[in-house]
């Protein structure tokens, strides 16, 4: 991974709240120009379910604030949570729509014994909060600066199929394959990059798995952002997107859980992640040596919270998928609430790396 890493101080109660890690490209860069918003080529979201809601602040201030004004491309590489914030971003409004999406991601709730197709018909319900009308969608597609480049994974073979157990045998069998080597999961699964129409992205030519590519439109934006969220067995797959051609799309994750692709070699690549570390497929979770290629990374600066500042988060974590089974929905959305406005200690440190501050380096 990156080799340098810098932490900064939440003023008021002295915990380092930031963690800065630049790959050696972009420290050199760093060191000798500061962190401009016009040297920054790609922006990277993971995904991960709710656990972005600990950048929320940091994510409305690089967007409200940060690239506001910019006039040069900046394109945004997300997976299914990533993928959600990120068509937020490509926004006339882009803070305005990212906390319509995190007000309605931390209020969302699922009664005991939802069905499936109860628990998805809610998810697509929150796809409004981003996308509320047809010029939120025209906003996103026709951006002339900020370019929404997502991903999502077309199922092949037993992966396919509409049953759940066959389902769950094929992803048994898929997790066994991708132990053995990450390019086997091409057999199980296509990753479908959806890219903006009239700016090919830095990485359009992917060829670590069998990868087939997408112009977004207007027709295909919101079946898009649903597949690139779709979790196998937790979410229906969406059918036979336009444009993609037939077949059942699910969760970008499976194949770009955090990303370990070239992302560009112009400039620098900002990561805002909640994460230290960046694992490539949702099927690598487990596999605790399976890491990105740390050449991927030798221009990109990751910013994530230190392990101290979230040590003082509400239950000492940051938010999780697993909240909805193990906390009352009081509890978790005030829990979520609370983990999202402590992230505007993020935004401060944010504010001083900016400023030239480099003087909490950790060695």
């Amino acid at each position: 991974m990156p080799s340098l890493v810098w932490k900064y101080a939440d003023p008021m109660s002295r915990t380092p709240a930031l963690r800065v890690i630049a790959g050696p490209r972009a420290r050199a860069h760093i060191e000798k120009e500061g962190l401009r918003q016009e040297d920054i080529r790609v922006m990277v979201g993971a995904s991960g379910g709710p656990k972005w809601l600990a950048l929320a602040k940091l994510d409305e201030y690089l967007f409200g604030e940060f690239f506001n004004g910019r006039s040069t491309p900046l394109h945004l590489i997300g997976s299914s949570a990533g993928a959600w914030r990120f068509a937020c971003f490509a926004q006339t409004d882009p803070a305005a729509a990212s906390r319509r999406f995190a007000e309605a991601y931390q209020n969302i709730c699922f009664a005991p014994g939802m069905s499936f197709a109860e628990i998805t018909g809610h998810t697509h319900g929150l796809l409004d909060a981003v996308l509320p009308d047809d010029t939120a969608i025209q906003q996103v597609v026709n951006n002339p600066v900020i370019k929404l480049n997502l991903i999502a994974a077309r199922a092949r073979g037993i992966n396919a199929t509409r049953q759940r157990a066959l389902q769950a045998a094929g992803l048994g069998l898929t997790a066994l394959a991708n132990a053995l080597h990450r390019r086997t999961l091409g057999s199980f699964f296509e990753r479908v990059l959806f890219h903006a129409a009239d700016d090919q992205p830095p990485f359009y030519h992917l060829n670590d798995l069998p990868t087939r590519q997408v112009a977004l439109a207007t027709d295909n934006l919101r079946p898009a952002i649903l597949a690139s969220g779709a979790i196998p067995l937790v979410l229906s797959g969406i059918p036979d997107i336009p444009g993609a051609g037939p077949g059942i799309y699910y969760d970008g994750g499976i194949t770009d859980y955090h990303f370990d692709i070239p992302f560009s070699q112009d400039g620098l690549v900002l990561y805002p992640h909640f994460y230290p570390h960046a694992i490539p497929g949702w099927f690598d979770k487990a596999l605790k040596w399976r890491r990105a290629n740390p050449r991927h990374y030798d221009n990109v600066v990751m910013l994530c919270p230190t392990d101290e500042w979230v040590a003082q988060l509400p239950n000492g974590r940051i938010p999780d998928r697993r909240d909805f089974n193990r906390m009352t929905d009081t509890q978790r959305i005030h829990d979520w609430g609370e983990a999202m406005k402590r992230s505007e200690a993020l935004v401060e440190d944010m504010q001083r790396l900016q400023q030239g501050d480099l003087s909490a380096l950790d060695a």
